[in-house]
């Protein structure tokens, strides 16, 4: 959350920048851009946007449109929120972000694509937006505990900010995707890049080699903090070439937050667990390889969570670690405000995965990550402002249809004695 501070201490000057831009011009510009939907790509048509034919021109030509639609739709999302959460510093300042951002690249829309300048300013605008909103993450969440903190946060209002959140951040993955792809094929100043990836997928992604780079950071971590960490165990079956290593078509960076945060869960659980047992247990990776699916299980005896938590889980208002410091003191490194596990299954959903937890309180949990084998199929997850969404924000939660049992029960043999 030290993002988030730094980020707030400059938050009024921006927001009054972002009051000098609003108006009737920001207005029709979000009503018009997002009258349509996001055009979702394929892995496979990213590496085409990106193969040695790449054609800046062209990728040029539909980020201009489409990175103003994933803003505008998202934007008209943020102005559903409740009101306090709404009016917030923090999501004052992450929406004056969207804003300033949406109409900067709104600039382009006209601009011939043959000029080269054009091109260029581009790819400096795109990292401009890019490095503004760097630290979203931090300031929405921290405009969410400020809003928990001094609202009550009812089921209705709780599921809302849930379903809005999965939606924004998820826009924002994909925000991300589309201009890290841009930078990493076409700016000639950035030589970051793995060599053998395009932009930032890599076409022959080890998987394995990816478990154990994951596992060794957080194990360094856990190392660093507890004094001890647990072993890796890894099994893995290619079903579709036996003996040979797995390999699919990724975007590696995703795939390494995903299993560095199982990681740091399993470790957390594990050491907090075993901490009087002479050895501690080794998590158990088995990586598996069909003919549609990679999945990875990560399992650990770290003494699991009972059933009725595990959605909880997912919650972005909710985590099994003690809360952070607001100074960053004595903060443990393996766990934070409860965004680990939501962000990572977004990372898996976003080309159609999934991440999902199978646990047994008092023994350990089953983390397992499900990706698309085939590049065809990994088509990104991204959300569309329509009458539906709309629908969600306004539709309270309705009673449920099952009996719910009382926290405190009726004794219906006194009350029987009475009458």
């Amino acid at each position: 959350m030290k993002a988030a501070r730094i980020a707030l201490r400059n938050a009024a000057p921006l927001a009054a920048a972002g009051g000098a831009i609003s108006g009737a011009g920001v207005t029709r510009e979000v009503e018009h851009f997002s009258r349509y939907s996001p055009s979702p790509l394929s892995i496979k048509q990213f590496l085409d946007f990106g193969s040695t034919n790449a054609c800046e021109r062209t990728s040029f030509s539909f980020l201009r449109h489409e990175l103003p639609v994933r803003l505008a739709n998202i934007l008209k999302e943020i102005d559903l929120l409740p009101s306090p959460l709404l009016g917030t510093t923090s999501v004052q300042l992450v929406k004056s972000w969207y804003v300033q951002s949406l109409l900067e690249l709104v600039e382009f829309q006209d601009k011939k694509i043959d000029d080269h300048k054009v091109l260029s300013d581009f790819i400096d605008a795109i990292v401009k937006v890019r490095n503004r909103h760097h630290d979203v993450v931090p300031v929405m969440a921290q405009g969410v505990l400020e809003y928990r903190d001094s609202s009550k946060m009812d089921q209705f209002i709780n599921q809302n900010i849930q379903y809005f959140l999965d939606r924004f951040y998820m826009n924002r993955i994909s925000i991300r995707m589309l201009i890290n792809q841009h930078t990493l094929i076409f700016d000639n100043n950035n030589n970051v890049g793995n060599p053998r990836h395009i932009g930032c997928i890599d076409p022959c992604c080890d998987v394995v080699d990816l478990v154990h780079d994951a596992f060794q950071s957080s194990q360094m971590l856990c190392d660093q903090y507890y004094f001890a960490s647990p072993e890796l165990k890894l099994i893995q079956i290619n079903g579709k070439a036996a003996g040979q290593p797995i390999h699919i078509v990724y975007v590696p960076s995703h795939l390494f937050h995903m299993l560095f945060e199982l990681f740091k869960n399993a470790m957390r659980a594990t050491v907090e667990y075993q901490e009087k047992k002479p050895s501690l247990d080794p998590v158990e990776v088995t990586v598996v390889l069909g003919k549609e699916d990679l999945s990875i299980k990560i399992s650990d005896r770290g003494g699991g969570v009972p059933v009725r938590k595990i959605e909880s889980l997912f919650s972005y208002t909710y985590s099994t670690a003690p809360k952070p410091a607001v100074d960053g003191s004595n903060s443990t490194p393996l766990a934070g405000f409860g965004y680990g596990l939501p962000i990572s299954r977004l990372y898996a959903k976003y080309f159609h995965g999934d991440l999902s937890l199978c646990s047994i309180s008092g023994y350990g949990t089953d983390a397992i990550i499900h990706l698309k084998a085939l590049s065809t199929e990994s088509v990104e997850k991204l959300p569309v402002f329509n009458k539906s969404a709309c629908k969600h924000y306004q539709t309270s939660v309705e009673a449920d249809d099952w009996c719910v049992p009382k926290q405190k029960i009726r004794n219906v043999s006194r009350q029987s004695a009475v009458a």
